[in-house]
């Protein structure tokens, strides 16, 4: 499929309107129509409803929007190594991470790591755990940092810490003031805000299973795309949210956060390829067992036996 022909689709989604694409894009109006029904054709359904204004994308066409996406960023990602690979003549070190991560202490994992090694060229790529393991297998990152356990064995994973979870409810609900922890059952009732969306298996899952294991039929409301959407839905009040617990960081001046009665927890996984023994990982293994050591969390035996 035409990758161009893809960045017109999204620039007229985006837009709702063919003018203000086609001035986006800096071509003229006629081409952009004759582009976007080359790209219904080749898909053999209409993407837009021409007879909303602004224009509204089908289901065929919000499908076709949300994986348009997901190739433009992976062609981007890619262009931007490969730029950075041609110009650098350091060793390169590419960490993938999901975005929970970030609040979980991966960014003083960063720090200290570019201290121990400041003649490597780091990388960062967010991506979901599935990503990550064909990342891993075709060499685009070096070690990925997620929370679903998967089997495969050209992809070695070692469990860090289990993080606790918590109940994410809009600031205004009856249950965000309360004392002490609340039972997952008595947010059973709930609308129910999970994320991501897509690909599953995912950290939704995850948390829609833990649910059925107390025998709770979760009412699943909102199924956002990333974190950072599914905790502005629960600040709009659109429903409440089971999270990490480092998560609050993100946002706590309408969202208030409770911990649970059960204890239900997180993994957080780094995988890395099977056999990889680089300088850089056993540099990066050795910075998370030091600062896991400082923050007093366990250190992984696996962890330990990778040193």
């Amino acid at each position: 499929m035409d990758l161009r022909l893809l960045r017109y689709f999204v620039a007229v989604a985006d837009e709702g309107n063919f003018n203000r694409a086609a001035e986006r894009l800096h071509i003229a109006q006629p081409p952009l129509s004759r582009a976007i029904q080359q790209l219904e054709a080749q898909i053999g359904a209409p993407l837009l409803d021409r007879t909303q204004r602004p224009l509204k994308l089908t289901p065929v066409g919000q499908l076709v929007h949300d994986q348009a996406l997901q190739m433009l960023a992976r062609m981007e990602d890619m262009e931007s190594m490969v730029k950075a690979a041609v110009g650098s003549e350091r060793r390169r070190f590419v960490v993938g991470f999901v975005s929970s991560t970030i609040y979980a202490r991966l960014p003083e994992l960063i720090r200290e790591f570019r201290k121990e090694a400041q003649d490597v060229e780091l990388v960062l790529v967010e991506s979901t755990t599935l990503d990550q393991i064909a990342a891993l297998k075709e060499g685009r990152i070096d070690v990925g940092f997620g929370r679903i356990r998967f089997d495969d064995p050209s992809v070695r994973r070692t469990v860090l810490r289990h993080e606790k979870l918590v109940a994410a409810f809009p600031f205004t609900h009856r249950l965000a003031q309360g004392d002490g922890p609340v039972s997952l059952h008595e947010i059973a009732d709930e609308p129910l805000i999970i994320y991501p969306r897509s690909p599953r298996p995912s950290y939704a899952d995850q948390v829609l299973s833990l649910l059925r294991d107390h025998s709770i039929e979760p009412r699943v409301i909102h199924e956002a795309r990333e974190l950072q959407i599914a905790i502005g839905l629960v600040a709009a009040e659109e429903g409440v949210a089971i999270v990490p617990e480092s998560v609050h960081r993100a946002r706590s001046h309408d969202v208030a956060y409770r911990e649970l009665v059960e204890p239900v927890t997180s993994p957080i996984i780094m995988s890395h390829r099977a056999g990889d023994h680089s300088v850089e990982l056993q540099q990066m293994i050795a910075v998370i067992a030091r600062k896991y050591r400082e923050w007093g969390y366990d250190v992984s035996p696996a962890l330990e036996a990778a040193l």
